[in-house]
């Protein structure tokens, strides 16, 4: 699981780096530009890709500290400190560029702007612009693909699923300044056909609009994951049938499942045993049981499987308030 671990990690990084080169240059032209042009959606464009050089450093950081191995405070890892980095992430789209863009829209509209130039180093650097955040967006979208034809399942499907959400918030940004340097050329043209800079006003505004999605899709996949998302429910299915068809086993009365970090997943679970077994039967039954599920499979780190009595009271109790009944014992291809 290291090394699955190790790849997913090192590809995430040039990725990252990648969307950072790229998204370092193309601020400053947007920079640069925007004082030229006096446009509005140049200038929104400009703390957009600024607020994406920013963040391809939070994710940066996210990748070295969650990387961090197990200690004494942290027994499981920090493997979730990734998303809290993600997180911020989604905050500072929101907050750097936004805003920002709104803030620029509202005073063009309101016809408070600056003096104008030609717009054509707006377009030159529209252009450059495009060229470079297509080569980031691709790596992206190799990246992400990927992992979805890994785990055999659709993109969408694997985006909504994933606990690795440093690529998807590579791949988000970039889809999203793909967009917004359409909206920004076509703001800065018709302002140059009809003379109105309203229209310039109402690219900005959109741009507002579109990192303000990104930033919700963001912060959603984020917050999922730091309120303990359960495992891919395939492992978990599997994971059940695997506890469920053991010889020792009489029923499956419990299991969780948590995500703790990219490819790593808590098993616990509560077993009825057979009352013929000795005390020695069942810590072989436990220890030979965690090792089969690491085997199957990679992304499952700790395992805590616990005996219990089919019939508890409370146990009962707190199982039907999860899941609304008894886990019933399942068969081979059952869901």
């Amino acid at each position: 699981m290291a090394a699955e671990g190790n790849g997913h990690a090192n590809e995430s990084a040039l990725t990252v780096v990648l969307a950072f080169a790229a998204n370092l240059g193309i601020a400053i032209a947007k920079i640069i530009a925007a004082v030229i042009t006096g446009s509005a959606s140049l200038a929104a464009e400009a703390a957009h890709s600024v607020a994406d050089t920013f963040n391809e450093v939070l994710l940066l950081v996210g990748l070295r500290r969650s990387g961090r191995p197990a200690d004494r405070r942290h027994p499981l890892g920090h493997g979730m400190e990734r998303y809290i980095w993600t997180l911020l992430v989604a905050v500072a789209i929101f907050g750097m560029g936004a805003l920002f863009a709104f803030y620029q829209g509202i005073e063009t509209l309101l016809g408070h702007h600056g003096a104008e130039a030609g717009p054509l180093v707006g377009y030159a650097v529209l252009a450059v612009s495009f060229v470079l955040e297509g080569i980031s967006w691709r790596q992206a979208v190799r990246q992400v693909r990927d992992a979805a034809r890994a785990e055999n399942l659709p993109l969408l499907t694997y985006i909504r699923r994933t606990d690795e959400p440093t690529a998807i918030s590579v791949l988000l940004e970039d889809s999203a300044a793909l967009i917004g340097l359409l909206l920004a050329f076509a703001g800065l043209g018709l302002h140059q056909l009809t003379g109105s800079a309203a229209w310039d006003g109402v690219g900005s505004v959109l741009i507002g609009v579109l990192l303000t999605a990104v930033a919700l899709i963001l912060g959603r996949i984020n917050l999922n994951l730091l309120t303990g998302a359960q495992a891919d429910p395939r492992i978990v299915a599997d994971v059940r049938e695997r506890l469920g068809a053991a010889d020792e086993i009489e029923q499956l009365v419990d299991i969780l499942t948590l995500t703790f970090g990219a490819d790593r997943i808590l098993v616990c679970a509560r077993l009825d045993f057979r009352d013929t077994l000795t005390a020695g039967d069942v810590e072989r039954a436990c220890v030979r049981m965690s090792r089969e599920l690491r085997e199957a499979h990679e992304e499952i780190d700790e395992v805590f499987l616990e005996p219990v009595p089919r019939d508890d009271p409370e146990l009962r109790e707190r199982v039907i308030a999860r899941y609304g009944r008894t886990l019933r014992p399942r068969g081979p291809g059952q869901a």
